[in-house]
């Protein structure tokens, strides 16, 4: 709406500049005539023949344009536009032809004088009509690039709507699948060890602070986004006996104006969680994170115990990641590697960092 009535704005100061100049330009030109001082007689001879022009622009400005044209009645524009033309100029006629008649029945030798001071127009009916038609025709031309930029905007913004809710919808969709994971460490925890439990939870209020009010926003800084890593991790940890072997890396003092989508990096971390430890087997996650040159590049490799064979099964988190990283991103703006070893798998993400 806002856009809307700018370009309203906008288009009526262009309008009004250009009656401004046309109203403006008999007395300039008297003032460039008489040198000494402005000839009022000359300069109202002039508005009285713009004055026609003036009315026709402003009813068809004003009623049949918006209300016929860029309603795209076509046929019913032209009847009206042509009707009130006519109109406008036949009652203009009407008023000269009896002026004529009263200053004739006069006989007055100022009586030509007086006629051509009261003269709307010194021009035949139908170039009247042509100029009239002209200047609703540019009238019409000004008002269809309005319309079609104010359609452009809306298209835009409306695509803009459409890309935000589907990225909402898709990073929503990770946040059911991240509390369910987290609240099923808590319960195992709850008869293990019921101090460890209790911090649990503390540190899962703060984890679902930030899903639930900071996620929300289109960019989240770097460094916060890691802190939430790090606290997922350890409290991932609490459940894993020393046999498992955490690792994270991530560089120190970044700066706070580097940003990245929210809930990117935690999909790969919860996957590497799920499909990559094993109570049987000795098992590690290493995460790494780096930046450079306005790039943030993830590393996340992991054991394999549940799969041997096949794809790593990613689930519906990785799948909304990669449509997320395309919407955002775009398809050649970002990388996601994954590698499959026999004993390991890696996923290497790349992404440009965005501004705050």
């Amino acid at each position: 709406m806002k856009i809307q009535k700018k370009q309203a704005i906008g288009e009526n100061l262009l309008y009004l500049m250009v009656w401004a100049a046309i109203i403006l330009v008999p007395v300039l030109n008297s003032q460039m005539m008489s040198e000494m001082h402005v000839n009022l007689e000359n300069v109202l001879i002039a508005w009285r023949q713009i004055a026609p022009y003036l009315i026709i622009f402003l009813i068809h400005n004003a009623i049949l344009a918006p209300r016929y044209m860029l309603r795209r009645k076509y046929g019913k524009y032209l009847v009206s536009n042509l009707t009130l033309i006519i109109s406008v100029f036949w009652l203009v006629q009407i008023y000269e032809d009896q002026l004529t008649d009263h200053l004739l029945k006069q006989n007055d030798p100022a009586a030509l004088d007086a006629y051509r001071r009261a003269s709307f127009s010194n021009l035949e009916m139908y170039w009247s009509v042509v100029l009239g038609f002209f200047m609703t025709g540019a009238n019409t031309g000004i008002k269809l690039i309005y319309q079609s930029m104010r359609d452009e905007q809306q298209m835009e913004m409306l695509k803009r709507q459409n890309l935000q809710a589907e990225m909402d919808y898709l990073k929503y969709q990770i946040n059911p699948h991240f509390f369910m994971n987290t609240l099923n460490n808590i319960h195992a925890l709850i008869d293990i060890d019921t101090e460890s439990a209790k911090n649990a939870v503390i540190e899962l209020s703060k984890m679902m602070r930030y899903v639930l009010y900071e996620s929300g926003r289109e960019i989240i800084s770097l460094n916060r986004d890691i802190q939430f890593l790090k606290n997922y991790i350890e409290l991932m940890r609490i459940r894993y006996t020393d046999a498992v072997n955490i690792s994270v890396v991530s560089p120190d003092n970044l700066p706070e104006q580097l940003s990245i989508p929210p809930l990117l990096l935690i999909v790969f971390v919860e996957n590497a969680f799920k499909h990559g430890v094993s109570y049987n087997h000795p098992s590690f996650i290493r995460l790494e994170i780096g930046y450079a040159n306005g790039q943030v590049t993830s590393t996340i490799t992991n054991s394999r115990h549940a799969v041997r064979s096949g794809k790593h099964p990613a689930g519906i988190g990785l799948e909304n990641v990669r449509k997320r990283l395309e919407l955002i991103y775009g398809a050649k703006n970002y990388s996601l590697e994954i590698r499959e070893a026999e004993e390991t798998y890696t996923v290497k993400l790349v992404i440009p960092t965005l501004n705050a």
